[in-house]
């Protein structure tokens, strides 16, 4: 348990925008930050961060919060997760009692996966580092390569031994559960017997965006032909090979800074990469490219450089998923590496200088590309020239800009000696396929999602007041703090101020208002017992979530500036600018909506009454009747005279 004192320090030390910046490309706009959503699949950026309130906002998701909940809606983190992966990130010290194996078991499946990963990875290091064969085998090996020590730090590799079961045993002995050891594929077990996935292998940590490492990739050393050069960790609840991307938690701020991704195949392609100074590079680890892990990238940046090794065969093999990095709408170049060379090779005998220039001078876009290697293929065979245009063309029309289309068809053309026209029209039917395919798709999934759809919907209380509560209580957070207005104290001889929260306060107890709405209510209560001046961020940063939630919602807007014309004056008002009209017409409403409730409920009363010839209860009800449309009366004239409704 993490002291109150301590968490509102990892809150007040915390900057949002370096978090959250981690795993987002922000820019700068006006006093925010926006990036493109991590949470939805977007074009426009509609992902917001204010640093001066310290929230996000996703307007694409519809979530919101503050830097904790951030984490534990991006990496799934308990709420005590969240509050340890900033505290070691900050350096804020944490006391907390070492937990036993029964207590590590008590956890939840996935903490435990993750506690079981990152103890192989200690151990895979000390197998390497302190024994006579991880010295002998693994160190050797990497050092052959020309790995350096503080690489090898700095990835965490390791080694597990040729003895089948070294890890497992050692992992058993020291209390981890065989069901969590076979869960992550870091144990095999056949029966009554156990081994070690990884054994006789170097191992390549890989690690999610925060850092941790959720899954291995291993190289066997000894060249035995029923043995798989590379392996990796199976799919688990905490692994997922389609949606990693090796290294991206080491190069995720040089891909931000440089605005450029290079993705690579291995996992010695990035890290000798990386040693060589070039370190905005990741590996797809051999595995066919995903679009989810396209959207990783994308994350960070719009361009992508991959390089290619000169294996024809391989380059072919690649190019439809690269049609898929063109679909996310990325810029996607190419750079094939001389005969013999891959990037592992080439980084060791070249600079990172000599490796950018070569890059720069040697890269070219995927379509130009592509052209030229099909084109190169036909040799004059109208059928497989005819064949590599469709190809060609297939490419083309998944890339969603218009222009950036317009203009490929115009370099095709002319590369592919074809008639501009002819290309668009193929293009066309390309991609009305695509809509159809697409809108056939919908309407399945919907048929599905309504034939399984449960017959009796779950009932949701509306509460009819709910907008305008919900409006008192949101200029209640952006502005209680502004002055309203100053109140002259003749007898002291000073003014007082009266800020916005006081006259709204003032204004809902002087006719004992209560919200109906359970959640604006507990808000209101809280600003009548919360001093003024209690820290700005005291509601997004509540450690009652449906209280921290609301408050990101209420204080985030679509737009950056409330803006309201004034013709008159020819210049812009802002909200906080026309609080003393919002501010009386918001509560004056309200005020009107529950008097018009009381006038209906007094009118059934009333015809109640008159069909049980109740006189004295009739003459009661009208009596109150008369006094509610006077009270509706003055409410009218404080609208400006309109009729209350």
């Amino acid at each position: 348990m993490i002291d109150q004192q301590t968490i509102q320090r990892i809150f007040d030390t915390a900057d949002i925008v370096e978090v959250v910046g981690e795993f987002v490309s922000l820019k700068k706009a006006g006093q925010n930050f926006k990036g493109l959503s991590p949470f939805a699949n977007e074009k426009t950026p509609s992902f917001m961060v204010s640093p001066s309130k310290g929230i996000f906002k996703d307007f694409s998701s519809g979530k919101g919060g503050n830097v904790v909940t951030f984490l534990m809606e991006h990496e799934k983190l308990t709420y005590p997760e969240a509050l340890r992966f900033l505290a070691k990130k900050y350096n804020i010290e944490i006391i907390e009692e070492v937990q036993s194996p029964e207590e590590v078991e008590r956890h939840n499946e996935r903490e435990s996966l993750m506690a079981v990963t990152a103890y192989a990875s200690k151990i895979f290091k000390e197998f390497l580092h302190n024994q006579q064969e991880g010295i002998a085998v693994g160190l050797s090996y990497f050092k052959e390569r020309g790995i350096r020590t503080e690489t090898i730090k700095k990835f965490e590799l390791g080694y597990s031994p040729e003895k089948r079961d070294a890890f497992t045993s050692h992992a058993l002995q020291n209390g981890y559960k065989l069901d969590f050891l076979t869960k992550t594929g870091l144990t095999i077990q056949k029966g009554d017997y156990k081994f070690d996935r990884f054994f006789n292998r170097v191992i390549f940590p890989i690690h999610s965006l925060s850092g941790k490492i959720i899954g291995f990739g291993g190289r066997v050393l000894k060249k035995e032909e029923k043995t798989a050069k590379y392996l990796n960790s199976p799919e688990s609840d905490i692994y997922h090979k389609s949606e990693v991307l090796y290294g991206l938690y080491f190069a995720k701020q040089a891909i931000i800074k440089a605005e450029k991704c290079y993705l690579v195949e291995g996992y010695t392609d990035v890290i000798s990469m990386h040693q060589a100074g070039i370190e905005n590079v990741v590996a797809s680890s051999g595995t066919a490219l995903t679009v989810q892990q396209i959207r990783l990238v994308k994350r960070f940046t719009s361009n992508i450089t991959i390089l290619f090794d000169g294996d024809a065969a391989g380059i072919k093999a690649s190019l439809r998923g690269i049609d898929m990095v063109l679909e996310e709408g990325l810029n996607v170049k190419v750079v094939l590496l001389p005969d013999g060379e891959d990037p592992d090779s080439f980084s060791k005998s070249h600079s990172a200088e000599e490796f950018e220039t070569f890059i720069q001078n040697n890269e070219k876009d995927f379509i130009t590309f592509k052209t030229k290697l099909l084109l190169g293929d036909t040799k004059d065979d109208p059928v497989k020239k005819a064949n590599a245009i469709t190809d060609i063309v297939r490419s083309i029309s998944v890339i969603p800009n218009g222009i950036t289309r317009t203009v490929y068809i115009r370099e095709s053309s002319r590369l592919l000696d074809v008639d501009e026209q002819v290309i668009f029209s193929e293009i066309a039917k390309f991609r009305g396929k695509r809509i159809q395919d697409k809108a056939k798709r919908e309407d399945y999934e919907k048929k599905r999602e309504e034939q399984f759809k449960p017959k009796e919907e779950p009932q949701v209380v509306i509460y009819q007041d709910d907008i305008y509560e919900r409006e008192i209580i949101r200029i209640l957070l952006n502005y209680g703090r502004n002055e309203f207005y100053r109140l002259k104290d003749k007898e002291k001889l000073e003014e007082k101020i009266v800020t916005v929260r006081d006259f709204i306060v003032q204004e809902i107890q002087k006719d004992e208002l209560e919200f109906l709405n359970p959640i604006y209510n507990k808000f209101f209560a809280m600003f009548i017992e919360n001093p003024t001046d209690i820290p700005e961020n005291y509601y997004t940063q509540h450690p009652d979530e449906t209280i921290s939630r609301k408050s990101v919602e209420l204080l985030t807007s679509n737009y950056e500036l409330s803006k309201i014309w004034t013709k008159k004056d020819n210049f812009i008002e802002t909200e906080d600018m026309k609080l003393k009209e919002i501010v009386p017409e918001t509560i004056i409403t309200l005020k009107s909506k529950r008097l018009n409730a009381m006038l209906n409920d007094a009118y059934n009363n009333l015809k109640a009454a008159m069909g049980n010839d109740d006189l004295e209860e009739i003459r009661d009800i009208q009596q109150r009747v008369v006094i509610l449309n006077q009270v509706k009366q003055e409410l009218s004239k404080s609208l400006g005279n309109r009729i209350v409704m």
